[in-house]
């Protein structure tokens, strides 16, 4: 900050940020909690100061804590700047030349004197002390007439009045019932931002008014509960998300001492390589922040518990080397996503809420710790983000928590710098939690399942923030963990570190993003072509987006029927995969017949347009008897189709009837499918039972780690297990036979579960 211990009483400071200029006045030394509301001086300087400063739009208080009045007030403020400003300066109300019209001058100074000091100190005040004075003139001037002097006064008076009824603050004292004096009304008003002075970024403690209580919440984190209180204002189409992180409740002596070891540590400027293993850094500064902390409160005589300093260290390390309130906002599991518009500090935070879609938070960011998440991202990612690269894809880990990060500044954003955060989920995605959250049956999990143990080559395609990138994961549990898989990502998204955990032998390859240039990354689809090189692997890239799709199509047709070959893409249809594969992604027509199977994920909305679910709205198969257009040719056929009327995946007369060529190559290769419809039918019914009998006893039992990774790859081996000793003991794994196996085991293990 650029005031310091030595900085003068109500020195200012302006920052013009993107069209706004922002005042800061220093109140460090001051024996006195600021307040416009409560002190008559702090209003009388700042209406001086508004005078020089006509252009103001926010007002920041300097302090251990800092106080922000919002544009509103600011404003507010400012209607009573101009009229002193008008009256004192442009006019010279006070000059001998003007007050000689008014009669009396000595007398008509020093009252003027007086209105002009209350207006600076208590407008409303002022306001009534004019009516009675014009009340009183107006009965002399009916009983005296000639008296030019005193008429002109009284015409003086009566604009002054009039100009100040049309003000802000004057229409909100009239709504609230006038004559309300002292300066309680004040309170009502002018009602700061209560931050605390290592962080910018404002949070909005009260609730909106007239808005009625929708649901409340706890988000625990180390210790720490979190309030969140979901609110409705009846004409607003968007609920209202309000948070209270702890750092906002903190006592003056906790404050005082986060500031003192905050101004130690900045003093450490990190370097790019300490953030090549961002956790492990933070664990470091962790470690010297709580030292630090427990030596200050000693010197300083504050007395800290053990979870007490253990909540500072936290804090602290969140606003130095972490990124403040994004981090509280992301700690919510039910967000989705994060979004910051630009110009950033003059809008609130947005997130997605899994239960109430889109909601504005109580959270307004600023520009500097804006600046200051870029060059963090800039130093974790190792990627630009300047005029020559205004976009950087990146992700964000910390704790348990995974999130994608897209950040643009200008001149791709005119307006400065804007985010989108994409928040993981902290465990990964399976397809009995999908089946749970109605984005697909049981039957279209069997079937999803029995195509990747049949090692078939699939996109999954949909619209932006329809679950592709989720399902995909969700699909890499259904691969065995004994077959070694390839990951690739320009932003690390796929539960990679979560299925190593799980016992999976992948190798994550992090590749440079189709939006950058200028890094030392390398090509994702030179990344694909060594992918080939480093051994029998299944194959997942996390998205296709530019170059590299010619390839993974390459990887499809060389890995035809060895392995798994999987990404996502964007598109909303199979042909709109085609078009964009081939046209815009310069694919040969011929290299996307390597393409087996097209999931489409898209949301689906309610009639009322408020509220949207994520759904698999069809499975397609691209079979290979085309030339030139899949779609005029009959190359795509449907094996599952949504039927929005029963809110169901349902297979088509293809699938039920057998009509189905990748499934049929599939049975080819496996003895006793080949040319054995029922057989395969019975094993897709198979997998289906299984998957809903686990989200049935997840249910019944109120276990709900029933459907997370760790027991659905438990479930998944053992099925397996079981098939291959019933086709060792019976030619086939029938449905009746393994499926009382298999519940033999999962009896058990939930019940010691």
């Amino acid at each position: 900050m650029f005031f310091t211990e030595t900085s003068p009483l109500y020195a200012t400071e302006v920052q013009r940020k993107q069209g706004e200029e922002i005042l800061f006045v220093n109140f460090l030394k001051a024996p006195f909690v600021p307040s416009i509301a409560e002190n008559p001086d702090v209003m009388a300087r700042l209406i001086d100061i508004l005078v020089e400063n006509p252009a103001i739009s926010r007002i920041v208080f300097v302090q251990q804590r800092n106080y922000h009045y919002s544009f509103e007030q600011t404003a507010t403020l400012q209607e009573i700047a101009r009229i002193f400003n008008y009256f004192t300066k442009q006019e010279s109300i006070l000059s001998p030349v003007k007050l000689a019209f008014f009669g009396d001058v000595q007398e008509v100074y020093a009252e003027l004197n007086y209105l002009f000091l209350l207006l600076r100190q208590d407008p409303l005040l002022c306001f009534t002390k004019l009516k009675r004075r014009i009340a009183t003139l107006r009965e002399q001037l009916s009983l005296q007439e000639g008296d030019n002097g005193r008429r002109n006064y009284f015409l003086f008076l009566e604009r002054f009045a009039s100009m100040l009824e049309t003000t802000r603050l004057f229409i909100l004292w009239n709504q609230h019932g006038a004559p309300i004096l002292g300066r309680e009304f004040y309170s009502t008003v002018f009602r700061p931002d209560i931050l605390p002075n290592f962080t910018f970024t404002r949070l909005v403690a009260q609730f909106p008014e007239k808005a009625r209580l929708v649901d409340q919440y706890l988000i625990v984190s180390e210790g720490e509960e979190i309030p969140v209180t979901i609110l409705k204002h009846g004409e607003e189409s968007k609920h209202f998300y309000h948070i209270l992180p702890p750092e906002f409740t903190l006592s003056e002596e906790h404050h005082t001492l986060l500031h003192l070891a905050r101004n130690v540590l900045i003093e450490h400027r990190p370097k790019a390589e300490e953030f090549t293993d961002a956790e492990k850094t933070r664990q470091v500064f962790f470690n010297i922040s709580r030292d630090l902390l427990s030596e200050l409160g000693q010197s300083k005589k504050i007395p800290l518990t053990h979870r007490e300093l253990m909540r500072l260290a936290r804090i602290l390390v969140r606003y130095t080397i972490g990124f403040g309130l994004i981090e509280i906002l992301l700690l919510d599991s039910k967000i989705q996503d994060l979004v910051l518009n630009a110009p950033i500090a003059q809008n609130a935070m947005y997130v997605r809420h899994e239960n109430y879609g889109e909601c504005v938070t109580n959270i307004i960011p600023s520009y500097e710790d804006a600046e200051s998440w870029a060059a963090k991202l800039r130093l974790q990612s190792g990627r630009p983000l300047d005029e020559a690269n205004p976009v950087l894809d990146t992700d964000l880990v910390f704790g348990n928590v995974r999130a994608r990060v897209a950040a643009i500044k200008e001149p791709l954003s005119p307006a400065g710098l804007a985010y989108a955060f994409r928040r993981h989920r902290d465990k990964p995605w399976t397809l009995p939690l999908f089946m749970e959250k109605k984005m697909l049956n049981s039957f279209a999990a069997g079937l999803l399942s029995f195509i990747i143990d049949g090692n078939r080559t699939l996109l999954v395609a949909g619209t932006r923030s329809s679950g592709k990138t989720s399902l995909l994961g969700s699909l890499m549990l259904e691969i065995l963990p004994s077959v070694r898989t390839i990951v690739i990502e320009d932003t690390l998204e796929l539960p990679v570190d979560s299925l190593r955990q799980l016992g999976y032998d992948i190798l994550r390859m992090k590749v440079r993003s189709a939006l950058t240039s200028g890094t030392t990354e390398v090509e994702a689809s030179e990344g694909i072509r060594t992918s080939l090189r480093l051994g029998d692997s299944a194959l997942v890239v996390g998205e296709v987006r530019s170059s590299e799709a010619k390839a993974l199509y390459e990887a499809m047709r060389v890995g035809a029927l060895a392995n798994v070959v999987a990404g996502t893409i964007h598109g909303d249809s199979p042909y709109g995969v085609f078009d964009r594969v081939v046209h815009d992604l310069d694919v040969p027509e011929t290299s996307f017949k390597a393409t087996d199977i097209i999931i489409i994920t898209n949301p689906v909305r309610s009639p009322d347009g408020l509220h949207a679910q994520r759904r698999i709205v069809q499975v397609t198969e691209v079979r290979k008897h085309w030339l030139k257009d899949p779609l005029q040719e009959k190359g795509f056929v449907d094996l599952l189709r949504y039927n929005v009327d029963h809110d169901q995946l349902e297979p088509t007369p293809e699938l039920i009837n057998g009509d189905s060529d990748i499934l049929k190559q599939i049975a080819s290769g496996v003895k006793g499918w080949a040319g054995n419809w029922e057989a395969v039918y019975d094993n897709i019914l198979l997998r289906a039972k299984i998957k809903q009998e686990l989200l049935e006893l997840s249910i019944h039992m109120q276990k709900p780690e029933i459907l997370e990774a760790p027991f659905v790859v438990r479930s998944n081996t053992v099925f397996h297990a079981i098939s291959e000793k019933v086709t060792r003991e019976r030619g086939l794994p029938f449905l009746e036979y393994v499926l009382p196996l298999w519940r033999q085991w999962v009896t058990e293990a939930v019940r010691i579960l």
